[in-house]
């Protein structure tokens, strides 16, 4: 497709935009996680937090994600018109116009971060404003189009909310917040690598620079496998620091063997056995990675319920 095909698809038809295509701007699903995992690292940490203060930090965390997102749409309108996966976004289906998404999204970005430094401290906020930089530009207009690993540095501005959260308790970062910070960012690459092996022509067609098109399907199955087997012992060791537990150690050696036995049957399969039955493992795998931080945060969670009763830590 060509850059004036690409600019065409971009522009967005006459439409009267709603409440729900704002909303949608900020990416409603994505925001769920950060919220999650924002809400985990508050509660797992050491200090507690007043209730009305945490509902608050974890709003302006949410509104803070919300704007990433306003800003990646934005910027990514002309790619997002010619992908099957995004080009029911607000821009390309002509809801919103890019000028709005952009003025949505700087406006809660300072929102956000100026509420977040208000309740609770500056570290948490700088922090929520590296991630929002670092998702607007340094993945989104830099190394989303630039490079192959876009997704694996990339990864890192949708790891960081469980150590905002941390950070909004604690006022500093320590070894657990840097390990849940890790798993996510671990998890990332694989998680998405899945999806472009069976989301086949896409990134093909909006030219971006995903493992799956500049190195090849083979290359990007062992890829896959290779950060599977990294996420392995960060995920499983957290078990072992002051936020895990016998809970957590069973569940996260639970789906790290079952997604590490799907990244092994990736890495076996060629081309013709994955177009032969539709893709049906990568399609499994990306699945089980969609279970896989709910389920490893939702244990550190209830590490922290139980422990009250002397059920959760070591």
């Amino acid at each position: 497709m060509t850059d004036a095909s690409l600019q065409t698809a971009a522009k967005p038809v006459p439409g009267e935009a709603e409440f729900r295509d704002y909303f949608a701007l900020m990416k409603p699903r994505v925001m769920s996680l950060v919220v999650f995992t924002a809400l985990v690292g508050l509660l797992v940490a050491p200090v507690s937090v007043h209730p009305f203060i945490g509902f608050c930090a974890i709003l302006f965390i949410a509104i803070g994600a919300g704007a990433s997102g306003s800003l990646n749409m934005w910027w990514d309108a002309d790619i997002d018109s010619v992908m099957k996966r995004t080009a029911r976004r607000p821009i390309p289906a002509g809801k919103v116009t890019p000028g709005e998404a952009l003025a949505v999204g700087l406006a809660l970005s300072g929102f956000s971060v100026v509420l977040l430094w208000l309740a609770t401290n500056a570290v948490a906020a700088g922090l929520l404003a590296f991630t929002i930089f670092f998702y607007a530009v340094i993945y989104s207009m830099w190394l989303k189009r630039a490079t192959p690993q876009n997704i694996v540095i990339g990864g890192a501005a949708g790891a960081f909310p469980p150590m905002i959260g941390w950070v909004v308790a604690t006022g500093s970062v320590s070894l657990e917040a840097v390990l849940m910070f890790a798993i996510i960012f671990m998890w990332t690459p694989p998680h998405f690598w899945a999806l472009a092996l069976f989301m086949k022509t896409d990134y093909d067609d909006a030219r971006v620079p995903m493992l799956t098109v500049t190195h090849g399907r083979k290359s990007t199955r062992i890829h896959v496998l290779f950060y599977t087997l990294l996420l392995f012992p960060v995920a499983v060791g957290t078990a072992f620091t002051s936020i895990g537990g016998p809970v957590y150690l069973a569940v996260a050696l639970f789906f790290n063997i079952w997604f590490l036995k799907g990244a092994y049957d990736i890495w076996r399969r060629d081309e013709a056995q994955a177009e032969a039955d539709k893709y049906k493992v990568e399609k499994s795998v990306f699945k089980v990675s969609l279970y896989y931080l709910f389920a490893h945060f939702g244990a550190l969670l209830l590490e922290v319920m139980l422990a009250p009763y002397g059920l959760g830590g070591w």
